[in-house]
């Protein structure tokens, strides 16, 4: 009887899991799929805690509530800004608790070498390319490409190692082995997100987290676990598609993404061109003044917000903007602004600007040509129009926001710099562009107050 009901806990346990990842679909189903998502795992644990396959309560209970309070501290603490190195973290703890399974199964004896052996490799590579992850998008390294001499040739030596360790581990199992295993996919793990510089790092999001979900798959099947391999499949499909769906946001396939370099070259170079060029710079007050007298606003959000926590402020802009002077003001949100999928999205929503205000690329880009304003705050590579016409630029096919055929463009950022694909923006140059310097939330507040007077 215990059997059947687990059986049928398990399915309702999937089926809640796979309504919670449609609801992340959408900002407006987010928090459904949320709560979903959290109704789904609660059920799994508990009938897993209850079930013949666990006798003694007391570890199982103990790490439950350990973990629960780690994650409701970090949920608390983290701010909305810091969600991308978060996410990395948790796929790093994902790919690392499949390393200590496969360890566990294979000190105890297990039989399933294969899947074992899959469940350490993918949950190796996925812990350490979260470790790099994390500590680019947290600032402890620096979040350019990484890259030396010969790097690929020893990302492909110890592919190939990891290959015949695989195959000596499984014709005559070993422990030393298996740990060799698990060492060779560590560095691998390191080595292929090292290259990758922060342009790139919503993709890398994304493919990490499919490798804590294939990872899964291959303990759910070590362990016999039905629920484990349902949804590690879904988290590595999932986490499959959204990777091709960002890729293709940058016009770049998931091989040069994942070979990393992307802008390593660049960045020596960058900002050589601004010698002889004058970028006209503006104050809020000014700003104010334009925007004023301005029918149609859009306002571009990039990483530069998100640093900044300008999101309540620009929220603040927008409304004044509409309701003192009637103007109609869009907010423009490319694929991958941010340093993770929808991070400009979440940041919205939190400052609960309407979902119904807040378009995607190809909903709006027409609409630049119509409008009076482009307010650009704290993006750069997102706008760049070199995308489009300098077929020797690193960036050159990704779709990007056409913010140059509005009437005026402004720019909110420190300086001149370049973004994290280490390429100059020719916008900055352009005759209706004005650059507004310094912190976006400083400068936005100082333009709300304009506005307000």
């Amino acid at each position: 009887m215990m059997t059947h009901v687990l059986a049928f806990s398990y399915i309702l346990a999937s089926v809640l899991f796979i309504f919670s990842i449609r609801g992340l679909a959408s900002p407006e189903t987010a928090r459904r799929g949320n709560v979903l998502g959290i109704a789904g795992m609660a059920l799994a644990i508990g009938v897993t805690v209850y079930s013949p396959l666990v006798t003694d309560y007391l570890p199982v209970i103990a790490a439950v509530l350990v973990g629960g309070v780690i994650g409701t501290y970090f949920a608390v603490r983290v701010k909305m800004t810091s969600l991308p190195q978060m996410i990395a973290a948790f796929n790093g703890l994902g790919g690392l608790s499949s390393v200590f399974i496969a360890v566990a199964e294979i000190s105890a004896g297990s039989d399933m070498l294969i899947e074992n052996a899959l469940g350490l490799i993918i949950g190796a590579v996925a812990f350490s390319g979260s470790v790099i992850a994390f500590a680019k998008l947290q600032g402890l390294m620096k979040a350019r490409a990484i890259v030396f001499p010969g790097q690929q040739l020893i990302n492909l030596l110890l592919g190939i190692a990891m290959i015949a360790v695989t195959v000596f581990f499984i014709l005559h199992p070993d422990r030393n082995l298996f740990y060799l295993l698990a060492a060779v996919s560590i560095v691998l793990g390191f080595l292929l997100v090292l290259p990758i510089g922060g342009a790139d790092m919503p993709v890398v999001i994304s493919v990490l987290n499919a490798y804590s979900g294939w990872a899964a798959v291959g303990i759910g099947f070590s362990l016999n676990n039905v629920l484990l391999i349902i949804v590690g499949a879904i988290v590595g499909a999932s986490g499959a598609i959204l990777s091709y769906i960002m890729t293709k946001a940058m016009n770049r396939s998931l091989t040069s993404v994942m070979l990393g370099g992307f802008g390593a070259e660049a960045q020596q170079s960058a900002g050589s061109a601004a010698e002889d060029r004058t970028a006209k710079a503006g104050s809020p007050e000014d700003a104010a003044f334009i925007m004023e007298n301005a029918n149609k606003i859009i306002i571009v959000p990039g990483y530069g917000m998100a640093v900044a926590q300008a999101q309540h402020v620009l929220k603040e802009m927008a409304d004044d903007l509409r309701k003192k002077y009637g103007a109609e003001v869009k907010f423009a949100i490319h694929p991958v602004a941010g340093r993770m999928p929808g991070h400009m999205n979440v940041l919205l929503a939190e400052a609960n600007v309407p979902y119904e205000d807040v378009f995607e690329l190809e909903d709006i880009n027409r609409e630049f040509a119509t409008a009076d304003v482009a307010f650009v705050i704290g993006a750069n590579d997102v706008t760049n129009p070199l995308a489009k016409t300098d077929a020797s630029s690193p960036i050159y096919g990704m779709p990007v926001l056409d913010v140059g055929k509005a009437k005026t463009v402004f720019f909110v950022k420190r300086s001149l710099a370049s973004g994290y694909s280490g390429v100059e923006n020719p916008l900055f140059f352009a005759d209706n562009t004005i650059m507004l310097y310094g912190d976006a939330k400083k400068v936005t507040e100082e333009i709300v107050s304009a506005l307000e007077r």
